[in-house]
């Protein structure tokens, strides 16, 4: 009997092997505070960040397995103020490119266009 592939990684989940790299930069940007209220499990808070960037869907529209859509956007807009999102982007990239991953010549852009309301600029 031939020998099951391993199921391709999620691309709605930050994997484990993923997330042993992103955690120490995460709690060296927004270390977890030792008063208030309790911290939200922030691989769950990005995992949201992920499916709403994916989809493109409103923040109230994220399914509430991932949390409450105010507190996901309150993390997002932390972040982003932070720089975590920048330094993760040039972690990774860093490391695609010590791997010879990136084909530099080959990249593209993609984009999304949407309809100026009430005419644009009009």
């Amino acid at each position: 009997m031939p020998k099951r592939k391993r199921p391709m990684p999620t691309l709605w989940e930050v994997p484990d092997e993923l997330w042993e790299r992103i955690e120490p930069l995460l709690n060296r940007l927004d270390p977890p505070a030792a008063t208030g209220r309790p911290p939200e499990d922030r691989r769950r808070v990005l995992d949201a960040i992920i499916f709403r960037l994916r989809t493109g869907c409103q923040w109230n529209h994220i399914p509430g397995v991932y949390g409450d859509d105010s507190t996901i956007y309150r993390c997002f807009d932390h972040w982003c103020k932070v720089g975590f999102f920048k330094k993760l982007w040039a972690r990774l990239v860093k490391e695609c490119d010590e791997l010879h991953g990136v084909q530099w010549k080959w990249q593209a852009a993609d984009c999304m266009l949407g309809k100026a309301r009430f005419g644009g600029a009009l």
